[in-house]
């Protein structure tokens, strides 16, 4: 975000992946377009983790939330995913599993609502928009790779976006301020190489073989994980609430995935 145009980063970063996700197709000998019965899977991860999720949450990061708000926020995605898996995968929770989904929400609400003096600010919207988005994409994806290896299943993600990705990337490269220097170019390119491709592999394969909302129980560790990130590489600082408020989300999360059957 220090060098790049928010939507180049959350587009660009899906065509760069794109192109790799092609190239191994290839390598592999397998066909670039999944079967058609697939299609409308596919279309949920890629409008929900190719598109979704990383414009929802780089706008929101543009439009100010730091890095360390947006974890918090995020914090529910476990719970999201786990919601999903009820919808889409026809796994079954207990009512102990509700009642805590619902004190997360409220302790994710009432963090924002204190942060912005009673009401939510556009960041957070857009991080809510961005939590759905990942959680639908990850159950639909954790759903095709029971029977399609990961590695597959984000690559026909990835190649059928490109035609989307690729002219739009294109567009803002010659069209947005870009201000080259290492720290944003790593970053692109972790974002690209590992966010958007490499980082699904096992993901996804994780999903299949533990179940979609058991296996989200990994993401527990990803808000205090972000705060440390954040405050080692970027230098953020945060308050006693957002401790709190993560240590929060994480406890009513570990419930979910504890009372999941």
């Amino acid at each position: 975000m220090r060098g790049f145009d928010p939507w180049l980063v959350a587009v660009g970063r899906a065509a760069v992946a794109g192109v790799i996700a092609l190239a191994c197709l290839k390598a592999a000998k397998r066909p670039l377009i999944p079967p058609r019965a697939d299609w409308p899977s596919y279309a949920l991860i890629v409008l929900g983790v190719v598109v979704g999720f990383p414009v929802f949450s780089g706008l929101a990061l543009d439009l100010g939330s730091s890095t360390a708000h947006a974890a918090v926020v995020i914090g529910l995605l476990p719970a999201a995913t786990a919601a999903c898996a009820v919808l889409r995968a026809s796994e079954r929770p207990r009512p102990l599993f509700w009642a805590a989904c619902a004190s997360g929400a409220a302790a994710i609400t009432a963090f924002t609502l204190v942060q912005h003096q009673g009401r939510p600010s556009w960041p957070d919207l857009l991080l809510l928009a961005a939590l759905l988005s990942a959680a639908v994409g990850y159950t639909e994806g954790g759903r095709l790779a029971r029977h399609t290896p990961g590695w597959q299943v984000i690559s026909y993600a990835l190649v059928l976006s490109l035609p989307l990705t690729a002219p739009v990337t294109a567009v803002l490269a010659l069209t947005t301020p870009i201000t080259l220097s290492p720290q944003a170019l790593a970053g692109f390119a972790y974002v690209s190489v590992i966010s958007m491709f490499l980082g699904f592999i096992p993901w996804y394969a994780g999903l299949a073989r533990g179940g979609i909302a058991r296996a989200g129980q990994t993401q527990l560790t990803q808000p205090l994980l972000t705060l440390v990130w954040a405050w080692f590489l970027m230098g953020e600082r945060f308050g006693p609430a957002t401790l709190v408020a993560a240590l929060a989300v994480l406890v009513c999360v570990a419930v979910t995935q504890r009372a999941r059957t």
